[in-house]
């Protein structure tokens, strides 16, 4: 297949309906399946997915296939309909690893194009395998990551996308460490905001009662008690759940992205800031 875009996508009318987000911890047949086509797609043949799945697989190729149909595309359809689902993406990481960028983009559309037509909560960015959540999570991460990039606000940066990080951790995301991080995100942004930078998130709301507009600044409030007891003082049997740390990392990045804004409009009669908004 060329790379270029298809009739459809060159006119917009690519009839790609986003489907609610139902599998993260499994690699459905469907996606074993496509990611061997979107890759014999770029011309490619069996014996070079077999490279990689062997590698990825810690298995030596079955020197007795020696034609590429049907044995070494049967060997290799075998490998990833038999490997565990977490090992599927770590597979679709290694195929973009050995491509070219023309190659990349086509690849990587094509696979982030199933993701979303078949409800599967990942996504590829840069070549790795992140967490996919819904659109309003998506627009709220992305733009606090754009608002704190401007910002200059790096030290908070890093601590949404550690947040990030710990949502797509395979084969078990890790909870806890995506509560704390994205709560520690909001402390940063608020530090910063407040010039306070020693006082915890439950302290700062207490002595600066007007960062947040009343009654929203109880949500803060409400957040910081919920990491306490669910992201650094966990009770046995009382773990939170994805969706939970989910909604964690979107309130934050939402109210992160409001006192950014604020900070880069106070600043930006001083200094010349590019808002991204």
């Amino acid at each position: 297949m060329s790379n270029k875009d298809t009739f459809s996508r060159r006119h917009g009318l690519l009839p790609l309906k986003e489907k609610e987000i139902t599998i993260r911890e499994d690699a459905p047949r469907e996606l074993r399946g496509f990611v061997q086509m979107a890759f014999y797609n770029l011309n490619k043949k069996p014996s070079d997915l077999r490279k990689i799945t062997s590698r990825v697989l810690r298995t030596p190729p079955d020197n007795i296939n020696w034609s590429e149909f049907p044995n070494i595309q049967s060997e290799v359809s075998q490998h990833l309909e038999s490997c565990e689902w977490y090992v599927v993406y770590d597979i679709i990481e290694a195929i973009i690893e050995k491509l070219n960028p023309v190659e990349q983009e086509q690849f990587i559309n094509e696979v982030n194009d199933h993701f979303v037509a078949n409800g599967i909560g990942w996504k590829i960015v840069n070549g790795q395998i992140e967490t996919r959540g819904d659109e309003v999570f998506e627009t709220a991460v992305n733009n606090v990551v754009s608002v704190l990039e401007a910002g200059k606000l790096q030290t908070a940066k890093t601590e949404i996308r550690e947040a990030l990080n710990d949502l797509s951790r395979r084969p078990t995301p890790d909870i806890t460490g995506a509560i704390q991080h994205s709560v520690a995100c909001l402390e940063c942004v608020i530090r910063e905001f407040t010039g306070n930078k020693k006082s915890t998130l439950g302290d700062l709301m207490k002595k600066f009662p007007g960062v947040i507009p009343s009654p929203l600044d109880k949500a803060i409030e409400n957040i910081w008690g919920f990491s306490s007891e669910k992201g650094r003082h966990l009770r046995e049997g009382e773990a939170p759940e994805y969706l939970e740390a989910e909604l964690v990392v979107e309130v934050t990045s939402a109210i992160s992205t409001y006192l950014g804004k604020k900070l880069i409009h106070k600043y930006s009669s001083n200094q010349k800031v590019e808002i991204p908004f």
